[in-house]
């Protein structure tokens, strides 16, 4: 394919974001500002990948020409260039494939990852604590922020929901595939007979949403205050800081309790709230997608199974994409998911480009 006409209007794009940038005005409305210097990273970025390609290409060639010359020496170094310039230059072109498509709004946001322990009582639960620490691990790899927002832990170390919000570059770009039900396949540490459960967790990742994606009229509010229930000391005992928001079109509530401040509750309800309905309204743009994306990118994803934990094989596959890598205790320990991730990069790369012929 011919890119060459795509990427001479990015790089007028880009000649435009450097002189936008260059206004000190555009810095007083600090929203735009981050979006314009995100497009012209971005921009910059696939005209370095561009330059790179090219010049792999150029090798190629010259590499390709030598390959067939008399002397013997010089066409075997250049047929071992050729081996390496080969799958360069297909990764290259991938760079540069998905960073002319078309982006989604999301991508570039923050998330909120909300998971739930589902059928498997206990063990579900740590369950669920095991995606949390793998999913912090794989943040702190990429350099991103990982904080929890609300937590209800139960009395052995897991969590029967919890909500955590990570920020940083492109979150919601990489974490968007995640949603969906995860099954686990172990042995239980209260088993005494050495049997594999089976247990489920439930994963929601949300882009978070901004004052403008979703309105929220006060008429369509109803927040109650309310002790909090779990471990806090004496604070949360003999307060009131626990907040309940339920938004009455939708019949969405969200109970936050984890801060000392009521205050501090009611914001962050509000920023869970404000995500799950921008979630929704997602939900429906997502009705355009094609079936294949769908299945890859989910539809809010909390009835799909979309992958299988299993200890004793070791094994982790993900069933949209019929991968299996056989380093399960490796990925949950460490947060080693950007092999997988990159997977399912390459298939809605794959997706996106079949639909826009």
């Amino acid at each position: 394919m011919d890119y060459a006409p795509l990427i001479e209007k990015r790089r007028a794009r880009m000649e435009e974001l450097e002189r936008m940038i260059a206004d000190p005005a555009l810095f007083e409305d600090r929203t735009r500002a981050g979006e314009l210097m995100r497009e012209h990273r971005r921009t910059q970025e696939l005209m370095q990948d561009w330059a790179a390609l090219c010049d792999a290409r150029r090798q190629l060639a010259d590499n390709e020409e030598l390959s067939a010359a008399e002397d013997e020496e010089m066409a075997e170094l250049a047929r071992a260039e050729i081996e390496e310039l080969q799958p360069r230059i297909a990764a290259l072109e991938e760079k540069v494939q998905y960073s002319l498509l078309p982006r989604d709004e999301t991508e570039d946001r923050d998330a909120l990852v909300e998971i739930r322990a589902g059928t498997g009582g206990d063990e579900a639960a740590l369950f669920a604590a095991d995606l949390l620490g793998m999913y912090q691990r794989f943040s702190e790899s990429r350099g991103w922020r990982f904080e929890i927002l609300d937590a209800s832990p139960n009395d052995i170390g897991g969590f029967r929901e919890v909500t955590a919000r990570i920020s940083g570059e492109e979150v919601f770009r990489y974490l968007k595939y995640e949603s969906g039900v995860h099954r686990v396949q172990r042995v239980p540490a209260t088993e005494t007979q050495g049997r594999i459960h089976t247990s489920t967790a439930t994963v929601a990742v949300l882009p978070e949403a901004e004052e403008v994606d979703v309105q929220i009229r006060p008429e369509d509010l109803r927040i109650e205050t309310c002790r909090s229930g779990g471990a806090g000391g004496q604070h949360v005992n003999r307060t009131e800081s626990a907040v309940q928001i339920f938004h009455l079109p939708s019949g969405i509530m969200v109970r936050c309790e984890n801060e000392r401040s009521q205050l501090k509750n009611k914001e962050t309800g509000m920023r869970i709230l404000r995500a799950r309905l921008f979630e929704m309204k997602q939900r429906e743009a997502q009705q355009s997608y094609s079936a294949q994306r769908r299945a890859l990118i989910g539809s809010g994803g909390r009835e799909e199974k979309i992958r299988t934990y299993n200890f004793p094989q070791n094994r982790l596959t993900d069933h949209r994409i019929n991968f299996t890598a056989y380093n399960l205790d490796i990925v949950v320990a460490t947060g080693a998911l950007q092999d997988l991730i990159a997977h399912m990069q390459h298939e809605e790369m794959q997706e996106r480009m079949s639909e826009l012929g």
